[in-house]
């Protein structure tokens, strides 16, 4: 806002990918990206937007008519392609299988009051703004705001811990320290660091504001970090709000587009109530529990899921312990009371359902008379046939990338 409260009209131009996104299970086929989907968020929040990105001429016409029908304050400014990246995922935890990256395109150049910068795998962008918000979209070599020559009035990096940990050279410390160190050796003026469950850490160079992470009923992962950019972006550019209010109503929509799958408009983050995601103290003194992985290992289709679900959860900081894994095939007499020593040693058990799997089935029993939490992944069984399960006080989801979702907020707050 101006000085006079009025809200700024002065667009935000949004720059980054713009690609093919496909996902196996929950089935998802859109053309978003990064930049395609924070300009999409900004316009359901009726700001003034304009989509700066590579685009093949399929694409193009497909964002044109949306632009258009959606009647929404966004402008196309896309640069034309031969081909556009696609990402194909099994599942939205799942690392991305990704195709049509050729060799570099020519660096967008942008200059604006107001600029949302995303890293590209297809091209760069130099920008030029006084606002400008960047996430540099990289797990494994997140580039500095200024390598290409980019320049800001007032800079904010939004990152998770990972990237944070990566630009500054920094492991094993306090999270405010990597902040400081890039607010003063990369010339930002407000750093957001996202941890996970536990929120973000805000940073203005002067005070620093814890933000939480709110639960959603649902989970779509695919995307959420580039909701949070783009709502933050526009609470801070357009709406006139300090960082931390901005951050704070950043997480808001977040948990309402992986509950919805949709972009939340004006009103309908107005009545979005989502609860804080409860966080331990021992969690977040670093403290992390022990999970038992309880599901059968008889085929390669489930074998795949029992992979999948040891790797998810392990990479979210959690102990695995995996029957298969850490006990291995044998005699029942080789193997039972390894595996229910597993279950007395574990914090909670994290079971597939599907397919009611004896061994499962009494695992998830044990755990229960041990009055131990189970998070139990059912996408296929009839009411009836999981009435015991639920009625035991077990917590089911549907979903794959919720029930992994639900382990880490129990996780935290044990």
């Amino acid at each position: 806002m101006d000085a006079s409260g009025a809200i700024s009209e002065d667009p935000i131009a949004v720059v980054g990918g713009i690609y093919h996104e496909r996902c196996m299970r929950p089935r998802w086929r859109e053309i978003f990206g990064s930049a395609g989907r924070a300009a999409s968020a900004i316009a359901a929040m009726r700001g003034a937007v304009e989509l700066h990105g590579y685009v093949d001429p399929r694409s193009a016409d497909v964002i044109a008519q949306w632009a258009a029908f959606s009647k929404t304050s966004m402008f196309i400014r896309t640069r034309m392609a031969s081909t556009s990246v696609a990402f194909d995922y099994h599942h939205g935890l799942e690392t991305p299988r990704i195709h049509g990256v050729a060799e570099p395109l020519p660096e967008i150049e942008v200059s604006s009051r107001r600029i949302v910068r995303f890293g590209m795998l297809e091209s760069d962008a130099r920008v030029h703004g006084d606002r400008v918000v960047y996430d540099p979209q990289n797990a494994l070599n997140p580039r500095p705001f200024h390598e290409n020559g980019s320049t800001a009035k007032e800079l904010a990096l939004v990152l998770n811990q990972h990237e944070a940990s990566l630009m500054t050279g920094k492991t094993d410390v306090p999270v405010e320290e990597m902040a400081r160190e890039l607010l003063q050796t990369h010339g930002a003026s407000v750093v957001v660091i996202k941890r996970g469950p536990r929120g973000a850490l805000v940073f203005d160079g002067t005070n620093v504001h814890a933000v939480p992470a709110y639960r959603s009923q649902e989970v779509w992962k695919i995307g959420s970090g580039d909701n949070f950019v783009a709502h933050f972006a526009h609470q801070w550019m357009q709406r006139g709000c300090t960082p931390a209010e901005s951050a704070d109503l950043a997480s808001k929509a977040t948990a309402f587009y992986c509950e919805t799958r949709s972009f939340a408009t004006p009103e309908s983050l107005a009545a979005f109530d989502p609860p804080a995601i409860a966080v331990s103290e021992r969690y977040a003194a670093g403290w992390r529990p022990t999970v038992y992985l309880a599901g059968p290992f008889f085929t390669l289709a489930q074998l795949w899921l029992i992979e999948q679900a040891r790797d998810n959860l392990r990479s979210m900081g959690l102990t695995v312990f995996s029957p298969y894994h850490d006990v291995g095939l044998g005699s029942a007499d080789d193997v039972v009371s390894k595996d229910l020593d597993g279950i007395k040693d574990a914090d909670f058990v994290f079971a597939i359902g599907d397919g009611l799997d004896s061994g499962t089935i009494y695992e998830i029993g044990y755990a229960r008379a041990l009055n131990k939490p189970v998070i139990v992944y059912c996408e296929n069984e009839s009411e009836e046939n999981k009435k015991m399960i639920e009625g035991s006080g077990c917590i089911l989801a549907k979903d794959y990338v919720g029930a992994v979702y639900r382990a880490i907020w129990l996780a935290a707050s044990l």
